[in-house]
């Protein structure tokens, strides 16, 4: 699936909201005034979220022009002037927060995640984000972390089988819960979340895909990385953080994910401004 699929239904209910029934500000400029804008990128950051920025202004008048200084995904600093655009006064200031408001979020997204994926860099494990994403904005959201160096893990509830705690007890084990899933989806990847050595252990004979070790200790994890032995895929989650990640890489798990990287919003800060 396009992570851009949902781009322009984002901008529209972005616009709709904002707009409501028009600009009454900006009313009060004449519709034939010309005008020229560039973007000022306020701090170091990866600059992402450019085909939500055009499709805003798109949607609002399609002649305005957009032309951007730097490529998307790529990081810069402070002060960094990333577009310059042209057309009606009017239709520049209607769409102007709403573009920033975009490139502002998934700015964030990326340059959150670059600093996890960094972190990772010469080690064999990789950066994983969650199903912890702004409500309508998933897609968006994954794209961004995309751009910031790190994978996606499933996108909702339909494209991966992700067995948890609850799952188990009702279907009375791990196995038969993995066999039931098997069954049911055999063309999907199947995960299943364990919280102890013993539930690892049965997760590791069962048929599942990948193993989630979900707030394992260090050591537990080394022992499950030894025990398994390459035959599945191993996940480490909970208690991840910019100071625990590296240790969680050196046990030897193949992946780790962490809600920070979509929940935990640090906006980047942009400015529109209006050339004289």
């Amino acid at each position: 699936m396009s992570l851009l699929k949902d781009l322009h239904e984002n901008v529209r209910i972005a616009l709709a909201e904002d707009l409501g029934t028009g600009d009454v500000t900006a009313d009060l400029i004449d519709p034939q005034t010309p005008g020229a804008a560039y973007v000022v990128l306020k701090q170091n950051a990866i600059v992402c979220g450019q085909p939500w920025f055009d499709e805003s202004f798109g949607q609002i008048n399609p002649k305005i022009e957009i032309d951007w200084l730097v490529p998307e995904g790529t990081q810069h600093s402070a002060q960094t002037i990333v577009c310059h655009l042209r057309g009606p006064a009017r239709d520049l200031l209607s769409g102007e927060r709403t573009a920033l408001n975009f490139l502002q979020l998934l700015s964030g997204t990326a340059t959150t995640t670059l600093q996890y994926a960094t972190l990772l860099k010469g080690t064999r494990t990789k950066i994983l984000d969650t199903r912890k994403t702004i409500p309508g904005l998933r897609l968006a959201q994954k794209y961004a972390v995309r751009m910031g160096g790190g994978q996606n893990h499933r996108l909702g509830l339909y494209d991966q089988v992700l067995i948890k705690e609850n799952h188990i007890v009702a279907a009375g084990s791990i196995g038969a819960a993995v066999a039931q899933a098997r069954h049911r989806h055999p063309d999907l990847k199947i995960e299943v979340e364990t919280e102890n050595m013993h539930e690892f252990q049965e997760a590791l004979a069962s048929e599942a895909d990948i193993i989630m070790l979900d707030n394992f200790n260090l050591d537990d994890m080394r022992h499950a990385v030894t025990l398994n032995a390459g035959r599945k895929t191993l996940e480490a989650s909970g208690n991840v953080t910019l100071e625990t990640l590296g240790r969680i890489a050196e046990t030897g798990v193949d992946f780790i994910s962490s809600g920070a990287l979509t929940k935990d919003l640090h906006a980047i800060d942009y400015s529109m401004r209006f050339e004289t």
